[in-house]
């Protein structure tokens, strides 16, 4: 019957596959009500992130933006000092590109097309301290460390609290139960292989196993280990049907070629400090850059007020003169002097609106709106809010002198690029070391030492007779009463040898490639302090370019200015030839417009110039009395700083003893030494502080008049759509 059943059953299993074919099918289920365009119409959707994150107060309360038909606003006199510490203050994400070179891009647009990773923000340096490494530490089947292998790169370390934590000690237990139930091989009667053969044994172990910086590895571990089965307990088998086993084992396993010695073994603890240090670097960096970039825009700020009063008085003067020409012409003059004064009154009017809201007649200058928008951004405020920036610090007139070998000293020395490629050398150097110690041989030296203790029972109260017990009617000790005795004790020493595979071609081209690697990032040194040199240079030369160009062109408004009202006053006369005066007249207007540009840019490139000598001397933070220095610490790593100091402090030196590391730096970085400025000097003073850029003095006075202030009388707001009449005469006073 059941034979038949099955045949029944496997000639089903044959029709139904035969039947469905070899096409895939899906499984079928009771209440199947699901339906794939259903789940095909959610899975695709772009959704919106769960998070309860309130838009930024700067976002939110950002009022409309300042145009030519909306001038809604009140002067914010703000100092160069001031906006510099709102930048600082405000500037969790530092808006700002690395590098020397200048940011031209816009960085409202920078920010919002670099993915976050590549942002730099006032967390990075911290971030970098706590990055841990996916490797966790391991231990063997006895408990064990297992050391890592192979050579240490600084790529995959990483804080200093993480590289330390190799040396941590590590904790690992197991318990493990087997039985055993199985028929032997043995003949009759046999007391020591009983047929069917039944047993229980079990293993308990804890370890502690810790990392020392000299390479070894020492461990202590406890086992328990029971054991039964159903060997006859008279006669020659055994004593009695269990019986435990406590081991108390202590290893101390020590490397005598690779990986020997505290200067390998803290290799990994160097370089994750460099990281560290190479994150500092990378902040200041950016530090520095935001505030380089936060005076040059202040400084194009201060520019575009100028180009403003320049197109104001250009437009004024046009103005002025096209009044005139409108009465002569309702009086019956020719006409052509009165176009020729309207289409100029047009112009420096279309002047005078692209140096307020930017445009194409400045060559694309985003005007002064645009450049009073983009020191809000560096300083972190809203793009507008009812109140518009205004410079109140005058920009240095003086002749800045720097000494040239002075100045090379200088940045050579502090320079933050130069640091940053010293610091890679040294992580170079070290990598190289750790690839020439994976070159020997794996020698290791294993020394073990353990008490054992058997008894019927592991921790129970006994007798002082030996195991088995002897008569046996006394009770026998526990295990750990004989371990705790010392009756039993053994030893085992062991040696491991393990060379590298024959001919050691992957670590002989490790350190080849380490070597190559070194020698590049010191050619790399050397090009970068000859291209630092390159560029020191050229700012120089700019620096000293841009001073001259400024006084000329102080002189060439001047110049202008006086053909201007030479000529106005002929025109105002009614001197014969009033069409020709007219238009030399409206030449000079234009040529003084020019000249008032030109000045304008030479003086904000001359204080830019400045600027960036600081910044590639490595000393424009302590130029804007600027120093950096690290946060609280919690109060636990004070304990434990002040803790590790006594212990420094009450240790013996060792005249001959384990190696120690190499240095890895020369000391704190100096700052705020008071010198940084000193090689810009006015007249014959020298000073002991850091002066600020306002309070650099002139070393000879321009020709012939100082620089304009900014005024505050900027045109209000126009109707659209006005229709153009006469303007009446200017009442702005240029020599004011």
């Amino acid at each position: 019957m059941k034979r038949t059943f099955h045949k029944w059953f496997i000639g089903l299993q044959i029709g139904s596959v035969m039947l469905a074919g070899c096409h895939p099918t899906q499984p079928h289920y009771l209440r199947d009500r699901a339906h794939f365009a259903e789940y095909l119409q959610h899975a695709q959707q772009i959704e919106i992130p769960d998070l309860e994150i309130d838009p930024a107060p700067e976002a939110t309360d950002a009022l409309e933006p300042l145009t030519l038909d909306n001038q809604k606003y009140e002067f914010l006199d703000l100092t160069l000092e001031e906006c510099v510490s709102y930048a600082l203050v405000n500037s969790k994400l530092i808006r700002t590109i690395p590098g020397t070179q200048r940011q031209n891009v816009d960085i409202a647009a920078n920010i919002l097309s670099t993915p976050s990773q590549q942002q730099s923000s006032v967390y990075d340096p911290a971030i970098a301290a706590t990055t841990t490494s996916p490797q966790q530490i391991a231990v063997d089947q006895n408990g064990n460390r297992v050391l890592p292998r192979g050579a240490s790169r600084a790529n995959q370390v990483g804080g200093v609290e993480d590289a330390l934590s190799e040396f941590d000690a590590q904790f690992s237990a197991f318990f493990s139960y087997n039985n055993t139930d199985r028929a032997r091989n043995v003949g009759e009667n046999n007391p020591f292989n009983p047929t069917p053969f039944r047993g229980r044994d079990s293993t308990g172990q804890m370890a502690l196993s810790k990392r020392m910086a000299t390479g070894g590895v020492v461990s202590a571990r406890s086992q328990s280990i029971y054991s039964y089965n159903n060997i006859e307990t008279s006669g020659p088998g055994r004593a009695v049907p269990s019986d435990y086993t406590q081991i108390l084992e202590f290893q101390v396993q020590h490397p005598l070629l690779r990986g020997r010695g505290t200067s390998v073994n803290r290799i990994p603890v160097v370089l994750a400090r460099i990281n560290e240090d190479l994150s500092l670097v990378d902040f200041e960096e950016r530090v520095r850059n935001l505030v380089r970039d936060v005076e040059f825009a202040y400084w194009d700020l201060y520019q575009s007020y100028w180009n403003v009063e320049n197109a104001r008085i250009a437009r004024d003067s046009a103005a002025k003169a096209y009044h005139i020409a409108y009465e002569k012409l309702q009086k019956g003059a020719a006409g052509t002097t009165e176009a020729q004064a309207k289409y100029t009154y047009h112009d420096f009017q279309a002047q005078l609106d692209a140096a307020l809201a930017g445009g194409a007649a400045l060559g694309g200058d985003p005007g002064l709106f645009g450049r009073e928008q983009t020191l809000r951004i560096l300083m972190g405020w809203a793009s507008s809010d009812g109140r518009l920036v205004r410079p109140s610090d005058k920009p240095a007139i003086g002749m800045a002198q720097f000494d040239f070998d002075g100045s090379i000293n200088e940045m050579l020395s502090r320079s933050v690029d130069l640091r940053r490629q010293r610091w890679i050398i040294k992580q170079r150097e070290l990598e190289l070391l750790s690839a020439k110690n994976q070159m020997l041989a794996n020698v290791d030296l294993s020394f073990i030492y353990r008490y054992v203790g058997v008894g019927s029972s592991l921790l129970d109260q006994g007798g002082n007779g030996p195991f088995p017990p002897e008569p046996r009617t006394n009770p026998s000790p526990s295990a750990w009463e004989e371990l705790l005795g010392g009756d039993y004790q053994e030893a085992a020493v062991r040696l491991d040898f393990l060379p590298n595979p024959i001919g050691a071609r992957r670590a002989s081209n490790d350190v080849r490639n380490k070597q190559l690697t070194l020698a590049r990032d010191h050619a790399l040194l050397e090009e970068k302090e000859i291209a630092a040199t390159h560029r020191i240079s050229q700012v120089l030369r700019e620096l000293n370019s841009n001073y001259i160009q400024m006084t000329e062109q102080l002189a060439a408004l001047s110049a202008a200015d006086r053909w201007v009202k030479l000529y106005q006053e002929k025109f105002n006369a009614g001197e014969s030839g009033a069409e020709q005066i007219m238009d030399l007249l409206l030449r000079a207007q234009q040529s003084r417009a020019n000249a008032g540009r030109n000045y304008a840019r030479a003086l904000s490139e001359y204080n830019k110039s400045i600027v960036e000598v600081h910044m590639l001397k490595g000393s424009l933070l302590e130029y804007n009395n600027i120093s950096l220095e690290e946060g609280l610490w919690p109060e636990k790593a004070y304990w434990d700083s002040s803790e590790r100091t006594r212990e420094r402090s009450a240790a013996r030196t060792l005249a001959t003893g384990a190696s120690r590391p190499t240095l890895s730096s020369r000391g704190e970085l100096p700052q705020n030494l008071g010198t940084a400025n000193q090689a810009a000097t006015a007249r014959s003073t020298t000073t002991t502080t850091t002066p600020t850029p306002s309070e650099v003095q002139p070393t000879k006075e321009p020709a012939e008049r100082a620089p304009l202030e900014p005024s505050e009388a900027i045109p209000l707001k126009k109707a659209s759509g006005r229709k153009l009449q006469a303007p009446p005469a200017p009442k702005f006073n240029w020599g004011a």
